[in-house]
């Protein structure tokens, strides 16, 4: 498999994760700023949360690495959580704009 095709299955991983307050998974809403493949298929993953006390902030990262880490070819999962630049719904994308109302 590719890094593209990994790449692929690994953000059809992370749109079986959703926000328990918002029926919109992590990668529509725009929660995943980056996802990189590095040799010998370790994926690493740099994600937000739509606040800081996001109540969901012990659950969601840690559903992502479960559910990336079970794609057939990964290796290792990392996930890394910034505030840096803040969430906006600016970031989500057009399916959860219109998902939520905001189209």
């Amino acid at each position: 498999m590719t890094d593209e095709e990994l790449k692929e299955q690994v953000v059809l991983a992370l749109k079986s994760v959703y926000d328990p307050e918002i029926p919109v998974d992590v990668y529509e809403l725009g929660l995943i700023y980056d996802i990189k493949i590095f040799p010998v298929n370790n994926v690493y993953i740099l994600m937000t949360l739509t606040s800081p006390s996001c109540p969901s902030a012990g659950t969601i990262p840690s559903e992502i690495e479960e559910k990336v880490r079970a794609v057939e070819g990964v290796s290792d999962v990392s996930v890394e959580l910034t505030f840096d630049p803040p969430y906006s719904t600016e970031l989500m994308s057009e399916v959860a704009k219109l998902e939520l109302g905001f189209m």
